[in-house]
């Protein structure tokens, strides 16, 4: 297969993207690769297809922040012709009139209209609504001396809490959560689970079109924006896979840190700080969204010390920039420190206040576990626990704890 671009003689070969070898360490592999390319590295993708990962804070920052060099339309993509229709990755770039592909003034149109609908819901409420989803969850478990905190915790909380904000009733949650988990596969199963959504989001906005609610979906219908039905379809369902699995994946990865790392044991005699200090750490060093596809160049250009030819495809390497030494001296960082693109950056980065509201939903849930269950601890030893071969997601395919049996103390509402 042609390369959409020349490499010097003397460069190493490109970093394969796919294989077994992706099982180990990430941040070996992305020290490995800064190693041997800088800031920007050729890489090669399933089928051997060519993109750019960017692994240095500075560069990310350039190929976020520079639009007019780097757009998020994947239609410029100049590889499309080589893409097979069963190409493992192809959820990830195939094109979808939502938010995610617009630029411009049409993105900030369409960005501004889900910014503003999530900027109005209700900070106090919703701690409340987590806290309840929370309690319930825990109840499912609590009287069990043990649970595997990733099934059925970490993953059941984010969209439990956010389909209330979407006015989505508690009996038809499951089966969102479910379909949302799918939809993000790269299986078969993807494409049937994301039509069913479609279909429920299709539904939701025309009942609210025809009596709006206090909700999230009624605030988009009324924003000046001006929205079709079919644009606010296609939003929500990006808000709802934004915030489903790297939310899920921030809470599990939080909880692995504080049962797992004698530096956080506080948080489990209730340290509040600790639980911020978790999260905050988990964001430079776990962070749930690992690597991002991506940017499309619009123009041939240099970065990092790279050509890099219009169309060619650039990977967000996230993880890979929160590592960067050039921006990391210390080996653990700051509790204060927010400097890390785990929530992207620029005007394609996780619109405000969708960052705020995550975190909001993430402390809640570790605070409840721990007021619920101040005993908890790992019921395996930390060697144990695996993490999911995925270049593009950091989480954990299990989480088991063990406690004291606990009682049912659901709080009412």
């Amino acid at each position: 297969m042609a390369m959409s671009r020349s490499l010097p003689d003397d460069q190493p070969a490109p970093v394969r993207l796919y294989g077994e070898h992706l099982a180990g360490d990430p941040a070996e592999l992305y020290r490995s690769v800064r190693s041997e390319f800088g800031g920007v590295a050729p890489a090669l993708l399933d089928g051997d297809i060519p993109a750019w990962l960017v692994v240095g804070y500075r560069e990310v920052h350039t190929v976020t922040s520079t639009p007019r060099l780097f757009a998020r339309d994947c239609r410029r993509w100049n590889m499309w012709d080589e893409i097979p229709d069963d190409w493992p990755l192809l959820p990830f770039v195939g094109w979808a009139p939502s938010v995610m592909f617009t630029e411009g003034t049409e993105h900030r149109r369409r960005a501004g209209a889900i910014g503003d609908a999530l900027d109005a819901v209700d900070r106090t409420d919703l701690k409340t609504i987590c806290e309840r989803v929370a309690d319930r969850l825990i109840d499912d478990f609590a009287t069990d001396g043990q649970a595997d905190l990733i099934e059925q915790y970490a993953t059941r909380i984010p969209i439990g809490v956010i389909a209330r904000s979407f006015g989505i009733s508690e009996e038809d949650t499951p089966a969102l959560v479910q379909d949302i988990a799918d939809s993000l596969d790269v299986a078969e199963k993807a494409n049937a689970a994301h039509e069913r959504n479609h279909a429920r989001m299709q539904d939701l906005v025309r009942a609210r079109r025809a009596r709006p609610s206090e909700d999230v979906p009624s605030r988009m219908i009324a924003h000046p924006a001006g929205l079709e039905d079919e644009e606010i379809v296609m939003d929500l369902l990006v808000v709802l896979a934004a915030a489903q699995q790297p939310t899920a994946n921030w809470i599990g990865n939080a909880l692995r840190l504080m049962l797992a790392d004698d530096e956080f044991s506080l948080a489990l005699q209730g340290g509040r700080a600790s639980v911020g200090q978790a999260l905050t750490e988990v964001l430079w060093e776990d962070t749930p969204t690992q690597n991002f596809i991506g940017r499309w160049a619009v123009q041939d250009c240099e970065v990092g010390g790279q050509r890099v030819r219009k169309g060619d495809l650039l990977i967000l390497g996230l993880a890979a920039a929160n590592m960067d030494p050039r921006i990391r001296p210390d080996a653990r960082a700051g509790a204060g420190n927010r400097a890390h693109l785990s929530f992207g950056q620029g005007e394609h980065g996780c619109p405000f206040p969708a960052p705020e509201l995550a975190e909001i939903i993430a402390r809640t849930a570790i605070e409840v576990l721990l007021d619920r269950i101040p005993d908890v601890g790992l019921g395996v030893p930390s060697g144990e626990l695996r993490w999911r071969p995925s270049l593009w997601m950091r989480g954990l395919f299990s989480l088991p704890a063990r406690f004291t049996p606990a009682t049912r103390v659901t709080r009412p509402g």
